[in-house]
């Protein structure tokens, strides 16, 4: 991955945290660094995947395919983060 590949994957990380929380039903009790957090690391892990899988936006525009993949990692990632933040409980 480029130095560009990495700075791209961290401003739609931004975003695909955002759509992974809109995604996932119900409230979610986890604040939003930790949304933007798992948005940047489900853009990475879901570009690994795609990669791994062999996908290449080789039509040229929009990577709708890569697109979907992230939001479906970052969606389960908020759903664990919501999860485990909320069995912590406030005292």
């Amino acid at each position: 991955m480029t130095i560009g590949g990495i700075i791209s994957a961290i401003i739609v990380g931004l975003i695909i945290g955002a759509l992974g929380r809109l995604v996932v039903p119900g409230k979610q009790a986890i604040p939003i660094w930790l949304t933007i957090v798992i948005g940047i690391i489900a853009a990475f892990v879901g570009g690994f995947i795609a990669a791994a899988f062999g996908y290449a936006n080789a039509g040229g525009g929009i990577p709708w395919i890569l697109i979907i993949l992230q939001v479906a990692v970052a969606a389960i990632g908020v759903s664990i983060a919501a999860g485990a933040y909320a069995r912590r409980g406030i005292r």
